[in-house]
């Protein structure tokens, strides 16, 4: 395992230093990784990896079939007069996002369990796969563009596909750092995304527990009924408590941790390794 063989100092001499930044979704992985040298850290994305290779055309897809109940769109695409195509990027991903959707209601938007369920499904085998990569791409980084150092900045819901070999092989290849926010930056973090309800990927076990949670409290039948973004703000505080515990089982096994509000300390690599020494002792 990659920690195991390493200490403080042997970190900082490495010539060839690999690191998976683990947390959830706002905690400040794209942060970090964007403020160490592009010249010598290849920045791989999990979620752009997810977006433009292994969801390209489901997305494009959905896109299609939506621009296909507007005639006027329908008729230039059936005559190929017009291509669509997305614009993901690390710091847009908006395009997956549409393409996962939430429950609810279709006429605000909504997706029936069934759908949401196959698209959830995509994409964590999209995931499965962009973790699987990260072998070959630090090999990737270092052979052909001559990176000496490599940092994946993982999706927040890397701690839910409980997909036997993909956490050995990241812990074998790369330190995994979980970026643990305080209590104050998970409130904040909480209250961002009620204000800013977004789809995002999570276990069917925890959708079976608690949509039916759902439904019985909000007095439903159906969750045809359900008002998509007010299922979300819901939900998202309980998915959070799911999460936090498999982010430290994860840290505690195969990793290390730093806490997040750090981040607003390092402005580049000295800063940075400085920390991840503290933390190997």
């Amino acid at each position: 395992m990659y920690r195991e063989n390493l200490k403080g100092a042997g970190f900082w001499k490495s010539p060839r230093k690999a690191i998976t930044l683990l947390g959830m979704s706002g905690s400040g992985k794209t942060t970090l990784a964007s403020r160490l040298p592009r010249q010598t850290w290849f920045h791989y994305s999990g979620d752009y990896r997810i977006g433009t290779r292994y969801l390209d055309e489901p997305i494009l897809d959905n896109v299609k079939r939506e621009a296909m109940q507007m005639p006027f769109l329908a008729e230039l695409l059936r005559s190929d007069s017009i291509y669509l195509c997305h614009n993901i990027t690390i710091h847009n991903l908006k395009p997956i996002a549409s393409f996962l959707g939430m429950i609810g209601n279709p006429e605000l938007g909504g997706l029936s369990v069934e759908e949401f369920k196959r698209r959830q499904g995509l994409h964590r085998e999209a995931e499965v796969k962009a973790m699987l990569d990260v072998r070959d791409f630090i090999a990737k980084a270092h052979d052909t563009y001559g990176y000496p150092h490599f940092i994946n900045d993982a999706g927040g819901s890397l701690c839910e596909l409980d997909e036997p070999g993909v956490i050995e092989q990241l812990a074998e290849d790369t330190l995994i750092l979980y970026l643990k926010p305080s209590d104050a930056m998970l409130n904040q973090t909480i209250e961002r995304s009620l204000l800013e309800p977004k789809p995002m990927y999570y276990q069917n076990q925890f959708l079976d527990q608690v949509l039916p949670q759902y439904l019985a409290e909000q007095g439903l039948s159906t969750p045809e009924e359900i008002v998509p973004d007010d299922y979300f703000r819901w939900m998202f505080p309980r998915l959070v408590e799911h999460r936090l515990p498999r982010y430290q089982e994860i840290a505690d096994r195969y990793g290390v941790v730093l806490d997040a509000e750090r981040i607003d300390d390092i402005h580049g690599e000295t800063e940075f390794l400085e920390l991840i020494c503290d933390a190997l002792g």
